[in-house]
C-alpha cells in the first residue's frame, strides 16, 4: 500500500510523544508497517520524500531509514528503492525476525566495519555492544572476543578510519606544503566521519598505530627546521587540534539538523527577525558589516585558520 494517502507535512499521534524528529517519523512508518498497512516489498518514502512530507531536514529522514533498516523493517533494493523487509512479516506474527548466522559476526574486520558504518549514520551514542550483536546476529557476549570493552572499540574505530588517510613516503617540497597536505587530508577524513573527533584526546592520547603514524608524518615534515623536540611535538599538537576545531563544530551543526530537523538554513531564517533587529541598532557596527554567510562556511574558516597558523610558525621559523 503506497503513503499517497498521508497529507503532506502530517504527523500522526505519534508526534506527541517524546523525543527527536526521526524517532516520531520512524515511529509513524514502523506502526503502518506492523499494522500492514505496508507489505513486504511495498516501496516506502525516499529520504527526499520523508524531508518534503515532513518538513524535516535531509539528515533527520537519513536518520529515519537507517533507524528502520537497523530494526530489519526495510531494506534497499536495486530498482525498487527502499521497501518493506520481508523480515517485517516475523516481527507482525510476534515472532523473532531471522537474524544471519553466527559467522556474520565472527569477523573482527566485520564488528569494526559495521560499528563504523553506524557512528557514521547516527553517532557515537548509537554504538553499544547490544546493538552490534543484534546488527550482526550474534549473542553480545561473543563479541567480547574481538574488543574488551567499548573503549577499545572506539580506539579500534579511530585508528581503522585514520588508516584511510594516504600520506605519501616524502610529500611535496617545503615544510609549509607538507603541512598543508596532511591537514587538509584530516579535514576530508573528519567530514567522512563526522564521530571521529570526539575519540581524540590530546593528554590521554590513543595508542592507535595509524593515528601515531598521522603525527610522525608531521613531525617529520618540520624534521630540519632547528625547532626542539617539544616545540616540534606542540606544533604537530596544535595542528591536530586546528582540524578537530573545526571538525567538531561541523559535527556539532549536523547533530542539531538531525535531532531537531531544522536546516541551518532555515535556522538562521527563523533569526532573521532578531537578528536584524539587533544589528540595525546601531550598536554592533562592524558585526552588521559583515556577510551573514561568512560564519557558517566552515570550509572556509578551516582554510582561513590554516593559512594564519602556518603563517606564524613561518615566521618563528625565520626568526630562528
Amino acid at each position: 500500500m503506497a503513503l499517497t494517502d498521508q497529507p503532506e507535512g502530517s504527523m500522526s499521534t505519534s508526534s506527541h510523544q517524546a523525543g527527536p524528529p526521526y524517532r516520531q517519523i520512524a515511529g509513524e512508518l514502523r506502526a503502518r508497517i506492523l499494522a500492514g498497512d505496508l507489505r513486504p516489498g511495498d516501496r516506502v518514502p525516499s529520504v527526499r520524500q520523508i524531508a518534503q512530507r515532513w518538513g524535516v531536514a535531509v539528515a533527520t529522514a537519513t536518520r529515519v531509514t537507517a533507524a528502520l533498516r537497523d530494526e530489519g523493517l526495510v531494506e534497499a533494493r536495486v530498482g525498487s528503492g527502499t521497501v518493506v523487509s520481508g523480515l517485517a512479516r516475523h516481527e507482525r506474527a510476534g515472532r523473532p525476525a531471522a537474524r544471519p548466522s553466527s559467522d556474520a559476526g565472527s569477523s573482527r574486520d566485520q564488528l569494526l566495519r559495521v560499528a563504523i558504518e553506524i557512528a557514521d549514520a547516527e553517532g557515537l551514542e548509537a554504538v553499544s555492544m547490544r546493538r552490534l550483536a543484534a546488527q550482526l546476529g550474534v549473542g553480545p557476549m561473543s563479541l567480547y572476543r574481538h574488543v574488551a570493552n567499548k573503549d577499545e572499540l572506539l580506539v579500534e574505530m579511530a585508528d581503522r578510519v585514520f588508516g584511510e588517510v594516504d600520506l605519501p613516503a616524502i610529500g611535496p617540497e617545503g615544510w609549509r606544503a607538507r603541512l598543508e597536505l596532511t591537514a587538509r587530508r584530516q579535514w576530508r577524513l573528519c567530514r567522512r566521519h563526522l564521530w571521529l573527533p570526539r575519540t581524540v584526546s590530546f593528554t590521554r592520547p590513543l595508542l592507535a598505530p595509524n593515528m601515531m603514524a598521522q603525527t610522525e608524518w608531521t613531525l617529520r615534515a618540520l624534521d630540519g627546521l632547528g625547532l626542539p623536540p617539544a616545540v616540534l611535538m606542540r606544533e604537530a599538537l596544535a595542528l591536530h587540534g586546528l582540524v578537530l576545531t573545526a571538525a567538531l563544530s561541523l559535527a556539532d551543526e549536523v547533530e542539531a539538523e538531525q535531532d531537531s530537523g531544522v536546516t541551518l538554513d532555515r535556522w538562521h531564517a527563523e533569526q532573521a527577525a532578531r537578528a536584524n533587529e539587533l544589528l540595525r541598532s546601531g550598536r554592533f557596527p562592524l558585526l552588521a558589516s559583515v556577510p551573514a554567510s561568512v560564519a557558517r562556511d566552515l570550509d572556509a574558516l578551516f582554510e582561513y585558520s590554516l593559512a594564519r597558523h602556518l603563517d606564524g610558525l613561518a615566521a618563528l621559523v625565520g626568526g630562528r
